[in-house]
């Protein structure tokens, strides 16, 4: 059910992001389709090869293969990995926490578009995606403002009166991310506003 309603956000339908206390909010998901300000400050610190994890419709994975950067999309919903491939990009349906090819190899890690929110835990999944990227590797991950509060939500998906199962999705303050970083092994951590968005490198 989460797959199909997100498939339908991607393609333009109407679908909505709801919260355990019922509060509800737009998923405008076609947006992650086309380039967004702050994508040529991410992309220009992608180094071959990069991972894009939670990849999506593939504007990025797709721009960094135009640029010659060797990457690879993951993403857990099929037809997200559909449009990256059909967009030129390569792609593969994996969960990050499943076995990715490359594990230990990758140069850059990227978790764009608030990803490091997947699983609604952000420690478990920098530890994860510090294995993945080589020793001096560096994992781009963008965050929310640093005035805003991290915190772990319980959210489903909603399209009319159909709706998926709960699942775990947490924010991540760029004030909180030198810390988190940290704890999961990462000796460095900068972080940058770009076109409203921030951005953290960790090392």
């Amino acid at each position: 059910m989460i797959g199909e309603i997100y498939a339908a956000a991607l393609a333009g339908e109407r679908a909505e992001i709801e919260y355990l206390d019922g509060t509800r909010a737009e998923l405008a998901a076609a947006r992650w389709s086309a380039p967004i300000d702050g994508d040529e400050e991410i992309l220009s610190h992608c180094r071959s090869p990069t991972l894009d994890i939670g990849s999506g419709p593939g504007r990025l994975t797709a721009a960094l293969t135009r640029r010659g950067v060797a990457s690879l999309g993951i993403d857990v919903t099929p037809h997200a990995v559909a449009l990256t491939r059909r967009a030129g990009g390569f792609a593969l349906l994996r969960d990050v926490f499943d076995d990715v090819p490359g594990t230990g190899q990758w140069a850059t890690a990227l978790l764009a578009d608030g990803n490091i929110g997947i699983g609604g835990d952000p420690a478990a999944l920098l530890r994860r995606v510090r294995q993945l990227v080589r020793p001096g590797g560096t994992v781009l991950a963008e965050l929310a403002p640093p005035w805003t509060r991290s915190r772990v939500d319980r959210v489903r998906l909603r399209r009319g009166a159909r709706a998926g199962e709960w699942f775990g999705w947490a924010t991540v303050s760029a004030a909180d991310i030198a810390r988190l970083a940290a704890n999961a092994g990462f000796t460095a951590a900068h972080c940058r506003p770009a076109h409203g968005r921030w951005l953290a490198h960790l090392h």
